[in-house]
Order: C-alpha cells, then sequence, then structure tokens
C-alpha cells in the first residue's frame, strides 16, 4: 500500500487535507475534507508540477501525460487530473471520496511531487462550449493549492 497527503491552503481562509491510497497496481482513492469554500461545485484537479513559489499559478497546467484534452472523469478522452469536482455543502466544507485509475501513485505517471488545486468555479466538464472548456473546464481561478507528498 503507498500512501500520499496534500495540506491545502490559502490566504482566502480555504484549507484541507487530502489523502491518497493505492493499493498494487490498483485505482488510487482520494478523500478528503476542505473547509472555507463557497457552497456548490469546485473543479479539483492533479496539476502538473509541484512547484508554488508563485502560489497556485506556477503549480503548471493539468497532469496530462498522454497529451488528452481537458474531459470528466468517466470519459475516455481526458487528462489524467481531470478529477471533476467537490461540491461545498451550506456550511462551506467538502468531504469526498474519488477513486480513480489515472493517477497512480508509483510508476512513471506518478503523481508524487505534482500539486492539487482546488478552483473557484464549476468544472464544465469540457463540455461547456467556453474555449477555456477543452483545456481547464473553465473552472475559474485557483483557490487553495498543495503539492502531494509520500506518507508513511
Amino acid at each position: 500500500m503507498v500512501k500520499a497527503v496534500v495540506v491545502l491552503g490559502s490566504g482566502d481562509g480555504v484549507k484541507g487535507t487530502v489523502q491518497f491510497a493505492q493499493e498494487g497496481d490498483g485505482p488510487t482513492t482520494v478523500t478528503g475534507t476542505i473547509s472555507g469554500l463557497k457552497p456548490g461545485l469546485h473543479g479539483f484537479h492533479v496539476h502538473a508540477l509541484g512547484d508554488t513559489t508563485n502560489g497556485c499559478m506556477s503549480t503548471g497546467p493539468h497532469f496530462n501525460p498522454l497529451g488528452k484534452e481537458h474531459g470528466a472523469p468517466d470519459d475516455e478522452t481526458r487528462h489524467a487530473g481531470d478529477l471533476g469536482n467537490i461540491t461545498a455543502s451550506d456550511d462551506g466544507t467538502a468531504t469526498f471520496t474519488i477513486v480513480d485509475t489515472q493517477i497512480p501513485l508509483t510508476g512513471p505517471n506518478s503523481i508524487i511531487g505534482r500539486a492539487v488545486v482546488v478552483h473557484a468555479d464549476p468544472d464544465d466538464l469540457g463540455k461547456g462550449g467556453h474555449e477555456l472548456s477543452k483545456s481547464t473546464g473553465n473552472a475559474g481561478g485557483r483557490i487553495a493549492c498543495g503539492i502531494i507528498g509520500l506518507q508513511g
């Protein structure tokens, strides 16, 4: 079993912890709780770079080792880092579990050392018709981020 964790934070009060676990070559289970969000949907992605020298902007694009267009987590065509949306309740807290096969914790496409980014707006899953739909899901600003690290 390989485990990883990311601690999210921002100057705007958005904070949380997200944990990753993978058994062998199986899917990766992502569990987390993030608070300080506006109620509703927020895009949730793994970004390519574990660089926060310029805040969340320096985390680069969505993790996309196969060079595909943006899509929904269940789409055949999607970035590996496209994990869809998390939903914040009326109190601004999102608690979630995601199981995904494209974000391994080992091997050449490992997400260890990359970043998780929470976006201000919903991810349209590549289906919104906006000029950014096929690249970012038109999910708006990057409101919290953190670097994924191995956990003991």
